[in-house]
């Protein structure tokens, strides 16, 4: 099995920097796709941003400029920097990863989540 475990969420007031990061353990091959998604209450859960395992970042609209990912293949973690945060960025964090495993497959894993809120 695989483990994904956030951390760095918290409260911060709007204007301010939080930086979350996961940890991905267990049966692991490699990782393919690595990213974040958030939701906030009675919203949709929707992917904030996305790594490749070769770089390649994707960002939903709102948090470009202000949020980058980055990941280090060799410790399967991925970290989520995000600046000049909102009120609107308020909301749960959760880590996703494509992980290959020994039968071959590619399997979807989610952490926990974490908390994010921005006050204002």
């Amino acid at each position: 099995q695989v483990q994904l475990v956030e951390s760095g969420g918290g409260l911060v007031q709007a204007g301010g920097s939080l930086r979350l990061s996961c940890a991905a353990s267990g049966s692991i091959v490699s990782i393919n796709d690595m990213g974040w998604y958030r939701q906030a209450p009675g919203k949709q859960r929707d992917l904030a941003a996305q790594i490749t395992r070769g770089g390649s970042t994707t960002y939903i609209d709102s948090v470009k400029g202000r949020f980058f990912v980055s990941r280090d293949n060799a410790k399967n973690t991925v970290d989520l920097q995000m600046n000049s945060l909102k009120p609107e960025d308020t909301g749960i964090y959760y880590c996703n990863a494509h992980v290959k495993q020994r039968d071959g497959l590619v399997y979807n894993f989610w952490g926990q989540g974490t908390q994010v809120t921005v006050s204002s």
